[in-house]
């Protein structure tokens, strides 16, 4: 798309978005329903297990949420053994989460499901698409805060 696409364009690349993400996300929150769990989870899931001893601080600037809106998916993820909290060092007020070897399991499972669509969607659009995508991507994230 140039600078000069048109509105048709820009909805053809907005329906694309939405479908690509209901795609990107149908399997998993197959996987997560299926133990009474949903996509808040599975948020919680993957940013714990990319930083592990995450603070619940830093995973609420993470998700851009409030400390009201993550208690409860958070609180049911630890009482299933998902998750796990161990007092910082520094502070003890300072919860730090872990996934536990089955938040590891599961966390591994549903970022295996998103890895295998991003591994074909790359390999058939080649490299200067995905580093187009990958761009695309980080400057909305920017734009999120």
């Amino acid at each position: 798309m140039s600078d000069h696409s048109s509105a048709a364009d820009w909805r053809a690349a907005m329906e694309a978005f939405f479908h690509a993400y209901k795609t990107f996300t149908a399997k998993p929150d197959e996987m997560l329903a299926r133990r009474g769990l949903a996509r808040v989870h599975h948020r919680i899931l993957f940013f714990v297990a990319h930083y592990p001893g995450l603070s619940v601080k830093d995973l609420l600037a993470s998700l851009g949420v409030t400390k009201q809106a993550i208690n409860i998916p958070l609180r049911q993820l630890i009482e299933m053994g998902l998750v796990a909290t161990e007092a910082a060092d520094h502070d003890k007020r300072v919860k730090r989460l872990t996934l536990t070897p089955e938040g590891k399991k599961l966390e591994e499972a549903l970022h295996r499901e998103q890895a295998r669509l991003l591994t074909q969607a790359f390999g058939e659009a080649g490299s200067s698409a995905t580093e187009g995508w990958l761009a695309v991507n980080s400057i909305l994230m920017r734009a999120g805060g």
